[in-house]
């Protein structure tokens, strides 16, 4: 009896051993399975890596090319840009490179969209660009009275050697008559060799068909209409350049043809302008007369011309700039006299005034104006 329960203890052992070892062998099958299922995902793994740093060194190849592209168009640009500013021309053809800002011409002058480009006769110039400071004077034949030469004395003597460095003064003949543009011409020539030389002296000409018909037809005897054709041609002249201006300075200066400036003006203006506590003004006043001494930003230049273009019929320019300031800063439903009181921080009166008006002549035939206190 005790025999045979040794023998069955002998074969449950055996059986769980048996049974031990059949776990142990499926375990370590599964096991073996799980391993080479591993393994393939590590090597599809690297699979991929190897595929993914080929692709990137072939992107890494292409963005070098790129790269190399962009740098070669970039230097030619620069060179094309240098070889236009350096080669010495009186004129721009129709083929040659303009600044865009003149295209906004032909939005609101129908005439102007069957011409290619569109751009004012450079008669002195040499493309300066960079500095600070643009000051624009627009000039017409008045006949037997002209103020241009001492207005001209007057804005470039008493700047400093380094003001004349860093700016631009420019003058516009707004006029067909072509003895009145020789006779400027010659003027500048020789009275400002130094500064016609250097670059810090231009002279542009306003082609006669940058103006619309209205101004190209034969004039009205009437008053009334006189002064409107006037009052229009004035409004483009100073569009057209301020258009002129706005690439070559961080500001412009408007100014006229009959003007004195003061002694250190434009120190003062430097002074003014880069001390000033706000940086949110619309424009600084140099002198509260019509559009004489109006200082503005020329990134900002753009926009001022699109408004007056868009009233260029209706109203003087110096009325325009005061409405353009009403539609940009006034609040419906607010006052005038409130919006006024707010514009004492965007819209700046710099006092005493720093340009003295001195023509009794003016551009408009026949008118005779004698203030000059301003």
């Amino acid at each position: 009896m005790r025999t045979k329960h040794v023998n069955l203890l002998i074969a449950f052992v055996a059986a769980v051993l048996f049974s031990f070892s059949c776990f142990c062998i499926s375990k370590l099958i599964q096991t073996n399975n799980q391993l080479i299922n591993c393994r393939n995902h590590i090597l599809e793994f690297e699979d991929n890596l190897r595929h993914l740093k080929n692709k990137t060194e072939k992107n890494n190849q292409e963005l070098m090319k790129a790269l190399k592209q962009m740098k070669y168009e970039i230097t030619q640009g620069e060179n094309l840009s240098v070889n236009l500013v350096e080669k010495k021309v009186s004129t721009f053809s129709k083929n040659e490179a303009a600044p865009n800002t003149f295209e906004d011409l032909k939005f609101f002058f129908p005439h102007l969209r069957k011409e290619g480009r569109i751009y004012p006769d450079v008669v002195i110039g040499k493309g300066k660009t960079g500095v600070s400071f643009a000051l624009g004077i627009p000039t017409i034949n008045r006949g037997k009275y002209t103020y241009l030469k001492q207005t001209l004395t007057s804005v470039i003597s008493r700047m400093t050697p380094s003001e004349e460095k860093d700016s631009v003064v420019i003058v516009s003949i707004a006029d067909s008559n072509e003895d009145y543009l020789q006779s400027v011409v010659s003027m500048i020539t020789k009275k400002f060799k130094r500064q016609v030389k250097s670059g810090s002296l231009e002279v542009i000409s306003v082609p006669a068909f940058f103006y619309p018909n209205m101004l190209n037809a034969k004039q009205s005897t009437e008053d009334s209409q006189k002064r409107q054709s006037w009052q229009v041609k004035q409004v483009l002249d100073f569009c057209i350049l301020m258009l002129y201006a706005q690439p070559k300075a961080m500001y412009y200066l408007q100014l006229e043809d009959d003007i004195i400036a003061k002694k250190m003006y434009l120190t003062k203006i430097k002074d003014f302008v880069y001390n000033s506590t706000s940086n949110d003004w619309f424009y600084i006043e140099f002198s509260i007369l019509g559009f004489i001494g109006k200082l503005f930003r020329s990134e900002d230049l753009p926009d001022f011309v699109r408004f007056f273009l868009m009233f260029y019929k209706e109203k003087p320019i110096d009325w325009l700039l005061e409405y353009m300031f009403q539609v940009k800063m006034c609040n419906p439903g607010e006052s005038l006299n409130d919006c006024k009181e707010r514009q004492k921080q965007i819209r700046i009166q710099y006092k005493p005034s720093l340009f003295q008006h001195v023509g009794t002549h003016s551009s408009l035939p026949g008118k005779e104006q004698h203030y000059k206190k301003i």
